[in-house]
């Protein structure tokens, strides 16, 4: 099994980290706000958790839309340092690609 996951959640975590951002663990039953960096088949799942505090200081904003800031946040950061990440999921988590894709495609 190849530890490119592993390598890549390290480098993206320390990004994350460097970046301002609280991390939480991987552990997805954990229900802890923050952002949430796990390994996956394909490369590295992100997704975020805002806490019930946050929500309340936020009445005219839905959490959709406050996901959709820090998705594009994220997303962005993670671009600018050379990853792949793909479009947000269905329920809103983002996807670090383990490889680039190819460049002439």
């Amino acid at each position: 099994m190849s530890s490119v996951p592993s390598e890549l959640a390290s480098r993206v975590r320390y990004a994350l980290i460097q970046a301002g951002f609280y991390l939480v663990g991987d552990v997805s039953s954990d229900a802890r706000p923050g952002l949430r960096v796990s390994e996956a088949p394909a490369g590295v799942l992100i997704t975020w958790t805002a806490s019930d505090g946050f929500s309340a200081l936020q009445p005219g904003a839905s959490g959709d839309t406050m996901k959709a800031i820090v998705q594009a946040a994220v997303s962005g950061l993670l671009v600018q340092l050379g990853h792949a990440v793909k479009a947000p999921s269905d329920d809103g988590d983002l996807l670090v690609l383990a490889e680039a894709p190819d460049a002439g495609a």
